[in-house]
């Protein structure tokens, strides 16, 4: 069962792309309990009728100091983000949580396949470093779709990992629209295409996510085996 709304204090706001910003909270009145890949639920004191909700997904694992890490992007004129944008260290703000069913499976996968594009990365980003910090990272691909060089999220971050495990492999494309994802596609066909058992997971907008879902199904995954977190 989800948590109930609680306040948060800000802690602090730091850039990570010209056009992603991180968010780290504090839960004031108890610690979040959370499984990489879920998200909460801001409730912004803006919109035409506030609160105005916003999702965002986790990007670390529970830690011991109990702080959220959120990343948002900035949209705009959004509303959303322009509040977010505007928040000092020590300012409070209402959430709850957690959310959602798009987490690890409960055994440990012949091989991971996980698919991003921009913000999508924050929930693999949150999987990715619960298992390595476990010991427990397992054969793995880390698929990420930027729209730009300069905005490919966690980008040495991932760099340094695949460096040091030689189970991960690290697969950066940049492309400047969500359905052009060709090389994306050719390597999914390459990973999954021949009858390896592989668990996919993807992430992002819908006009990224679905089209590759469908590409798994075309290769002979049910629809249930592919799990997909969506953003619009």
């Amino acid at each position: 069962m989800a948590e109930p709304t609680q306040i948060a204090e800000t802690i602090s706001l730091t850039t990570l792309t010209p056009h992603t910003t991180e968010l780290v909270l504090r839960p004031i009145e108890h610690p979040l309990s959370f499984k990489p890949g879920q998200w909460i639920s801001l409730q912004l004191p803006v919109g035409d009728h506030p609160p105005l909700n916003r999702a965002y997904s986790l990007a670390e694992p529970p830690s011991a100091t109990g702080h959220l890490t959120l990343v948002f992007d900035h949209v705009p004129g959004g509303k959303g983000s322009g509040y977010l944008s505007s928040l000092k260290p020590g300012d409070r703000i209402p959430l709850s949580g957690p959310y959602g069913h798009f987490v690890l499976p409960d055994s440990e996968p012949q091989h991971l396949l996980l698919i991003g594009r921009y913000s999508g990365l924050v929930p693999l980003r949150c999987m990715l470093r619960s298992l390595a910090e476990q010991g427990l990272l397992p054969s793995s691909t880390l698929i990420a779709q930027a729209p730009t060089t300069a905005e490919q999220l966690y980008h040495e971050e991932f760099m340094a990992l695949a460096a040091t495990h030689s189970n991960f492999q690290y697969l950066p494309f940049v492309s400047d629209g969500p359905d052009s994802h060709a090389e994306t596609v050719d390597v999914i066909k390459h990973i999954a295409g021949n009858g390896r058992r592989v668990t996919p997971m993807i992430a992002g907008v819908k006009a990224f996510a679905r089209p590759l879902r469908a590409l798994l199904m075309e290769l002979g995954f049910d629809r249930r085996e592919v799990k997909l977190e969506t953003y619009d």
